[in-house]
């Protein structure tokens, strides 16, 4: 596995990294063991002090750290100063609310003679994660953040194409006082990474990524009878009511599929609308879409960047020829290109019929696909005819309604007139082919710990 910055903007080759030797795989794991041991005993308030001062480097570094994400993956500047924002704020929310959250918990008793009995959250070790490159630093804060402040030590695979925001993560959390050890950051082959989760020193495996790489990893964890929690593919639906407010809904549409470049779990891949708005959702998300402008990620003045890299373009140009090879038409909007970089212009998919298998694939890049759907039970049925169940979202000035049908709809997540969202206080995960375990809040911070029952029971008591 080659793991290389190369811009994708420029498609120049910035910096390589070579792969871990079978040496260094041991000794990284020797010092995630040996950090636990100590870790696991730090205080929650040295805990904190510790994820705070993460924050705090990140606010004060903010631009530096943003260009990292623009140079290795082409995002927008912009929004790469965001997803450093957000990183900060995950830190600062289990620096603030961790120990409030893993206070034990005591348990009514249906008989006074079974006990006085409570749960108690206490860490396991050493957690691998495996990160995908669409949100370099996000997604490590992500799972980063909880499992330190349970009193886990980490260590992490990121994706190839983003070695120094990898890199990055792993100073960040030294020069926040972080004991040496606590995480490690890894260059590792498919084997030696399946060798690290085997190993009796690893207690669990957090994944974000493709579907299939889910699937293997998930099989090496369950082989090796690890507990895992996967975050996979999406195909969110963004389902517009004829009672929409219908010029946002489109504005939040255009925004829903293409921040990120389109290159996110939880865009908004599939258009359902409603049949009596569903011509005029259509003409002003057709503008919407052409008024985007393709550059330079570093220039404020770009919307849509370059796609992560040229094996991402010519996939997803490969599964529009499919998609179209069975029925479905696709008009590509015509933007102004660059002459240079990984660009793909945007394309709206239409007449994907049932028999069609494209109608259930996940685009990862700037193609829409968009259904007219005859009413609101017929939208959530088209939203629900899907592999995957991670978010989705619902246009409606009715909120009653809206909130009637989000519980129809088989996500994990749904949200009422905005596209789904990435925020560090709400949790995040998806059902069916999504994925399973939940990542933030409480939820994420108790994947990993061991839930124990502590029973004080009179020596008296019948049996």
């Amino acid at each position: 596995m080659a793991y290389a910055t190369i811009n994708p903007f420029t498609e120049e080759q910035v910096k390589t990294f070579p792969t871990a030797t079978d040496a260094e795989i041991e000794t990284a794991v020797g010092k995630a063991d040996a950090a636990f041991q100590k870790w696991k005993n730090f205080s929650h308030a040295d805990r904190a002090r510790i994820l705070q001062k993460a924050a705090d480097l990140l606010r004060e570094n903010l631009d530096e750290y943003s260009k990292l994400l623009t140079l290795e993956m082409g995002k927008r500047f912009a929004e790469a100063q965001a997803e450093t924002e957000l990183s900060a704020a995950i830190f600062e929310y289990y620096a603030k609310n961790a120990e409030k959250l893993l206070q034990p918990q005591d348990l009514p008793v249906a008989d006074p003679q079974e006990g006085r009995a409570k749960l108690v959250y206490e860490p396991q070790g050493i957690i691998v994660a495996i990160e995908p490159w669409n949100f370099p630093f996000y997604q490590v804060a992500r799972i980063i953040s909880p499992q330190l402040s349970a009193g886990n030590t980490v260590i992490l695979k990121h994706a190839s194409n983003v070695p120094q925001c990898a890199a990055a993560m792993e100073k960040l959390m030294l020069d926040a006082g972080l004991p040496e050890g606590g995480f490690i950051n890894l260059y590792p082959s498919h084997a030696q990474l399946a060798t690290v989760i085997q190993d009796p020193r690893v207690r669990g495996v957090a994944l974000t990524g493709s579907e299939g790489a889910g699937a293997k990893i998930a099989a090496t964890a369950g082989g090796a009878l690890k507990k895992c929690i996967m975050e996979l593919g999406g195909s969110d639906a963004l389902i517009v009511l004829n009672d929409a407010d219908i010029e946002k809904a489109a504005k939040w549409a255009v925004f829903g599929r293409h921040w990120n470049g389109g290159q996110v779990c939880v865009n908004a891949k599939r258009m359902i609308v409603e049949d009596g708005v569903y011509d005029k959702f259509v003409e002003l998300y057709r503008k919407g879409v052409s008024a985007l402008r393709m550059g330079d990620p570093m220039d404020p003045n770009t919307t849509m960047p370059p796609l992560s890299s040229r094996g991402a373009v010519e996939d997803l140009k490969k599964q529009v020829s499919e998609a179209v090879a069975h029925g479905a038409k696709a008009e590509e909007v015509p933007l102004e290109m660059p002459n240079k970089g990984c660009f793909f212009r945007p394309v709206i998919l239409t007449d994907l019929d049932e028999s069609n298998p494209a109608r259930r694939w996940e685009f990862f890049g700037p193609v829409t696909m968009l259904f007219r759907a005859k009413d609101a039970d017929h939208a959530v049925e088209i939203a629900n005819d899907s592999p995957y169940g991670l978010g989705g979202s619902i246009f409606s000035q009715n909120e009653e309604k809206a909130t009637e049908l989000a519980r129809k709809m088989d996500t994990g997540m749904v949200y009422i007139n905005h596209p789904t969202m990435v925020k560090a206080d709400l949790p995040f995960g998806g059902v069916k082919r999504s994925g399973f375990g939940r990542e933030l809040i409480d939820l994420g911070l108790k994947e990993f710990v061991n839930t124990k029952l502590i029973d004080i029971v009179d020596i008296d008591a019948p049996f």
